[in-house]
């Protein structure tokens, strides 16, 4: 897979994701801050499918794969 996930947008991503889940866990919010995993996994994985299907990329050429 390459990737399309780069720069501002991964960490986005992953902070994004922490705090939904932390959020969850802690009862703040309800069980849709679990779903704070997808964007933890494509952030730290550097590929998301639905920029594969629209046919985005954030990442810089140097770092595709």
């Amino acid at each position: 897979m390459k990737s399309n996930v780069g720069g501002i947008d991964r960490v986005l991503r992953v902070i994004v994701g922490i705090v939904l889940i932390v959020l969850a866990a802690t009862g703040v919010v309800g069980w849709w801050g679990w779903l704070g995993v997808v964007p933890l996994a494509t952030g730290l994985l550097r590929v998301c499918p639905l920029y594969g299907i629209a046919g985005i990329n954030t990442c810089p050429l140097r770092t595709r794969q």
